[in-house]
């Protein structure tokens, strides 16, 4: 009769480190995952729309990078937008995301989205009050109206601890 060992397994309260070989098998596998996943969007004519949102130096362009490497920019595509224009400034806040929308058989994947009103645009003195408390009263209806038009919405928050963000800023 064979006797089992037991293990008690440390939980870790930080990131697991894995060597380069298991992280680029990983990689791969998720990128062959993604591949299908664009595959399924088009054959359905789905419409999906993913917003990357988080601190600087979070890893968003990086994790972007590693979505799109293996994806066709016909099906799927990033969008960054710059600051805004003096005549963009004069229109509907949401006017200038809507123009990036997916078709069917599309995904976008916003590297920050209209969620800069709420962060960066209110802590930067960039929008009124005024502006502000609007966003925060019409983004859940705008994010409602694309749902109900048919759009798959997914949202990422990406973060890191104040050490990392500091060392990433400081290439330490």
């Amino acid at each position: 009769m064979a006797t089992a060992k037991k293990h008690k397994q440390k939980r870790s309260s930080g990131p697991v480190a894995i060597g380069r070989k298991e992280y680029d098998k990983e990689l791969r596998r998720l990128q062959v995952e993604l591949v299908q996943l664009e595959e399924w969007i088009r054959n359905r004519n789905l419409r999906v729309v993913v917003l990357f949102e988080g601190r600087d130096t979070a890893g968003k362009g990086g994790v972007i990078k590693r979505i799109m490497a293996l994806l066709n920019p016909r099906y799927c595509r990033v969008v960054a937008l710059p600051a805004p224009t003096e005549r963009e400034r004069t229109q509907w806040y949401f006017q200038r995301y809507v123009n990036h929308l997916p078709s069917a058989g599309e995904m976008v994947l916003f590297d920050r989205s209209w969620y800069n009103r709420a962060g960066v645009e209110r802590v930067m003195g960039f929008c009124t009050d005024e502006e502000y408390e609007d966003f925060m009263r019409t983004c859940p209806q705008f994010e409602r109206m694309l749902v109900r038009s048919g759009i798959i919405l997914i949202k990422y928050w990406l973060s890191v601890s104040d050490a990392e963000q500091e060392r990433a800023s400081w290439g330490a």
